[in-house]
């Protein structure tokens, strides 16, 4: 198994670790829900180096990344993060992932941790056709930096104290190269997978030890706690984010998963699947991932029959929790299209029970 630069802290810090993405990482330290609540309420760190992290550059870089992404990579500058996906072409998704623009020929595309081998390879095969070199080109960081995410509506104070630049004014969805802990050029990014705010840090592996002690040492007027990935789940699914594997995967199209805001056909961009998406968009899909909230008592859990009221089966579980903040079963789904409406009353097949539930608008935990 794969170690980061922070995996001793975990384990002096007392983590539960488990195997995740062929890394030893944290699942929990002092029990989930208090996690969930102090990065809601306050500020928590999340170990994230596991996250994969390819650069595209040279004159080419913005036609490739503009081909193998779903998002238009025109409408970035410099600074800019997007939420974007690889389409697979045949109508699936390879991955979902975030797209950072240095400049006009450098992109840092981050990836999910279980797909970095298959990216690189996606990336590597697509590549070709632009005439790219693999470790010129493009080329796979994953090994080489480490990444921490500190989150909540205090995260941004904390991190205030270790950079002199000022970073409290940085808008959603920026990344900015500053000192950071005395780490020069450190990638700051106001990205997160939890909707509480805060941002996220990429440096090199040496110097992940040195920014850890910093942030802790920095935070502990805030009451800044370490997180473990439980809670990372349970707070991406009360802002109904997208977990790949369980809600999205390579048969799950970004239309049907309701990513058609990351999925852009202007006449500028022609990217992989472009044709069979646009056709799906304009006559509709059989599928629709909706998000529910349970009214009887239960909780929700991947794969799960979704039924009518008459039992029939209308679809499936992808993700479910029960929510720390909400104090009620949360889940996400694919259903038929004739039940993606908010307000729709569905069921779910629990142990030979039908339980109410109904869908909802997302995200479920409005702050």
């Amino acid at each position: 198994m794969k170690t980061t630069a922070f995996t001793n802290f975990h384990i002096e810090l007392g983590a539960r670790m488990v195997p995740f993405a062929g890394y030893n990482m944290p699942v929990e330290y002092f029990g989930i829900n208090d996690e969930h609540v102090t990065v809601r309420e306050k500020v928590g760190v999340f170990d994230v180096s596991h996250m994969g992290e390819v650069w595209v550059k040279g004159p080419k870089a913005f036609d490739f990344v503009q081909h193998i992404t779903s998002n238009d990579v025109a409408a970035l500058f410099d600074g800019k993060v997007q939420y974007s996906c690889f389409p697979n072409g045949k109508g699936g998704i390879v991955d979902d992932l975030l797209v950072y623009r240095i400049d006009g020929e450098t992109y840092l595309l981050v990836i999910n941790a279980a797909n970095i081998d298959k990216d690189w390879s996606w990336i590597v095969e697509q590549g070709k056709a632009f005439g790219f070199t693999p470790g010129k080109e493009i080329y796979n960081a994953s090994d080489e930096i480490c990444q921490l995410a500190i989150q909540g509506p205090l995260a941004m104070q904390v991190i205030q104290k270790i950079t002199e630049e000022t970073v409290t004014d940085m808008e959603y969805y920026t990344f900015r190269k500053v000192n950071v802990a005395g780490i020069k050029n450190a990638i700051l990014s106001t990205t997160g997978y939890t909707g509480a705010g805060g941002c996220e840090i990429y440096v090199a592996n040496a110097d992940g030890a040195k920014l850890w002690k910093a942030i802790f040492e920095a935070g502990k007027e805030e009451g800044i706690r370490a997180i473990g990935l439980g809670a990372r789940d349970t707070l991406r699914l009360e802002m109904g984010f997208c977990l790949y594997g369980n809600d999205i995967n390579d048969t799950t199209s970004p239309i049907e998963a309701g990513l058609g805001w990351i999925t852009k056909f202007t006449d500028e961009k022609n990217f992989i699947d472009k044709e069979l998406l646009l056709k799906q968009k304009k006559e509709g899909v059989s599928r629709k991932l909706v998000g529910f909230e349970m009214i009887d008592r239960g909780i929700p859990r991947q794969h799960y029959d979704i039924c009518d009221a008459a039992g029939s089966v209308i679809g499936e579980v992808t993700s479910g929790t029960m929510s720390p903040m909400l104090k009620i079963g949360i889940g996400m789904g694919y259903v038929k299209p004739e039940f993606a409406k908010v307000g729709t009353e569905i069921c779910l097949s629990v142990r030979g029970k039908l339980l109410k539930a109904k869908v909802a608008k997302l995200p479920f935990y409005k702050g």
